[in-house]
């Protein structure tokens, strides 16, 4: 084991103690990307660096049916930084078919973490579930049956949702 990943597992080490409520589970990230596909439910949380969180978010987003569903956060510093996990997507920029849901629930982590207003945070993730419940999809998750909405008429309705307090 490297001085680096020793350093890694001493500080959450540390850090867990303040949380003697978390279970902590350290994984190497070969058996946590088995992990993630055999049993995804048993994740709330996964901290790693940046390559591996690179890697596990790209099959976290598999699992959930789109990159663009996913919010992400890192925390821990001065100031957290929230992003939704894809990238820029170049190839679909102007075209209507990006998925906001990600950037709108890693604004719902913000709410929570950040400014400390869980019931705003859960606010917003209740009305993500309810429009997707209601059958409302982008093109990356569409399926038979459901509603094609734009990036613009998904963030739209997801707005409408928070403000009826869906």
């Amino acid at each position: 084991m490297c001085s680096r990943h020793r350093y890694w597992r001493q500080t959450v080490a540390e850090v867990a103690k303040e949380f003697p409520d978390v279970l902590l589970d350290n994984l190497y990230v070969d058996n946590c990307a088995m992990q993630l596909i055999l049993r995804p439910k048993q994740f709330d949380v996964i901290v790693t660096n940046n390559l591996f969180g690179d890697i596990l978010s790209d099959e976290g987003g598999v699992l959930a049916g789109s990159l663009g569903m996913l919010p992400s956060a890192s925390v821990g510093g001065p100031a957290g930084f929230y992003e939704p996990v894809h990238g820029s997507a170049p190839d679909i920029a102007g075209t209507g078919k990006a998925n906001p849901i990600g950037a709108i629930a890693s604004a719902g982590m913000m709410l929570e973490y950040s400014f400390k207003l869980p019931e705003l945070a859960a606010r917003v993730h209740r009305a993500i579930a309810a429009v997707i419940e209601k059958g409302y999809r982008t093109a990356d998750i569409v399926s038979p049956g459901k509603s094609l909405l734009t990036t613009t008429q998904m963030g739209e309705t997801i707005c409408k949702a928070i403000e009826a307090g869906d």
